[in-house]
């Protein structure tokens, strides 16, 4: 645990007791600040109440005369569409909001780390896309050289449920958009910026403060070193009010669309190899098509953006490339998860968006597409022609008027049962049953993670 330092004997306001508000809970309390704590529910309630946690409700901006911060959980809104009515009250009262991120940054580092000879550094991934394999990726190369590390965030552990860091060990956190738009502190020492494309939009407002939830990574203090992948016009935007010039090795640059010149640090991925140039010179190549955890130009991207955190951690390209070998890749993000008669299974649920189902589809030739779910805000306008379709398997309770959308053949099957079992009996040698729903889960699953181990469930019985 990092106990949240700076806030001794200060009456703490927590909104939203799940994992990483209990998280932040905890870690108030082991730093000595006293926790009073609210969920409107009240299984929730009694769950921190059972860890002698205080629950009281906060109602209007005078329940906080008496409270130094509020804290609130990524999933509560606090601006857009309407800020949640206990946000609101504590901003009319004048108290601060933030997050478990903020008091992670605040309390990470301590006078202990005088006696270590290597500071404890932090890497910090968002994105739209890949965030999650690139945090994953990063933390397998490390693990793989025996450098001390651990992974947190949207992924593997809450950030302040981390153990203190030793001497010389990294810290690599998965942060989206709800986690940097509020966190009053941001200071990691190598930042990651994957890429962009819609999500979210209601809860920011539309685009303009979506990317600028994900800016506020570069804005507060900025990193020691920034990667940025500019294959989008806020990305380019991003590396260009970062760098002093053309030369600025500060800032290194990710493509998996064209390849990159100029004196500066250049990471790109074309035709299937990694390419490493710095003041105009190549410095690596590695090629990537053998890699079986990182299959589609997605995957290059993330690859690319991994051996970037990497080579800014001071590794040696061939140690990064050994490791992208062993690399399994992660459950729900282009999983493998069997094969029959020459027709692959592949469960990529993670894909909740347009952008990251068309990335996914264009990693494989013939493709079965089992698709479907809660319709995100833009549609499928940015889906483009799907070429390598060869028919659509639409699950979820609007599965009719998704398949409308559709720019290929379409069935409607609304249950993932029904899907795959359909897509199994069409299904030729060479093919591939991809899962890829291109919206979110919640129509008919918890998570994302359940919507993947129902069409493995359904797979297994084909196979």
């Amino acid at each position: 645990m990092i106990p949240v330092r700076g806030l001794q004997g200060h009456k703490i306001a927590v909104l939203g007791l799940g994992r990483s508000g209990l998280s932040a809970a905890r870690a108030l309390a082991a730093g000595g600040a006293v926790p009073i704590c609210w969920d409107d529910t009240q299984a929730a309630r009694d769950t921190a109440e059972a860890e002698g946690f205080t629950c009281q409700s906060f109602r209007n901006a005078r329940d906080f005369d008496d409270i130094a911060r509020l804290i609130v959980s990524p999933g509560i809104p606090h601006l857009y569409p309407a800020p949640n009515p206990v946000v609101a009250a504590a901003l009319s009262a004048g108290v601060p909001v933030d997050n478990d991120i903020g008091l992670f940054f605040q309390s990470f580092a301590t006078a202990e780390w005088n006696r270590f000879d290597v500071p404890p550094r932090v890497v910090a991934i968002t994105g739209s896309n890949g965030k999650s394999t690139t945090s994953a990726l990063v933390h397998h190369i490390l693990s793989e050289v025996n450098r001390p590390c651990q992974l947190a965030g949207n992924i593997g552990r809450g950030v302040l449920d981390i153990d203190p860091p030793i001497d010389g060990e990294v810290v690599v956190l998965e942060l989206s958009s709800y986690q940097t738009d509020l966190a009053r502190s941001l200071t990691p020492d190598i930042a990651v910026f994957t890429n962009l494309s819609p999500d979210h939009l209601d809860r920011h407002a539309g685009m303009g403060g979506y990317f600028a939830a994900k800016r506020r990574l570069f804005a507060e203090g900025g990193p020691d070193r920034a990667i940025i992948g500019v294959d989008e016009a806020e990305g380019r935007f991003l590396a260009g009010q970062l760098a002093e010039g053309r030369a600025d090795d500060r800032v290194i640059r990710l493509s998996v669309a064209e390849k990159l010149t100029g004196p500066g640090w250049q990471v790109f991925a074309r035709k299937g190899f990694l390419s490493e140039y710095r003041k105009g010179k190549q410095a690596a190549s590695i090629d990537l098509r053998g890699v079986p955890g990182l299959p589609g130009a997605h995957n290059h991207q993330n690859a690319c953006a991994a051996y970037a955190a990497c080579r800014a951690l001071g590794l040696a390209p061939k140690v990064i490339e050994a490791a992208f070998h062993s690399f399994a890749g992660l459950p729900h993000r282009s999983q493998l998860i069997g094969e029959k008669d020459g027709v692959r299974f592949v469960n990529d649920s993670k894909a909740t968006n347009v952008d990251a189902a068309a990335k996914a589809l264009s990693a494989f030739e013939r493709v079965r597409w089992i698709c479907g779910g809660l319709e995100k805000e833009g549609g499928l306008a940015t889906l483009g022609d799907a070429r390598t379709v060869v028919k659509a398997y639409v699950i979820g309770r609007e599965a009719a008027n998704f398949a409308m959308q559709l720019p290929v053949e379409a069935e409607v099957c609304t249950t993932m049962e029904k899907a795959v079992a359909r897509a199994v009996s069409e299904a030729e040698a060479g093919e591939v049953i991809l899962l890829a729903p291109a919206a979110a889960s919640f129509d008919q699953y918890d998570n994302f993670e359940k919507r993947g181990e129902a069409f493995a469930d359904a797979v297994a019985k084909h196979l």
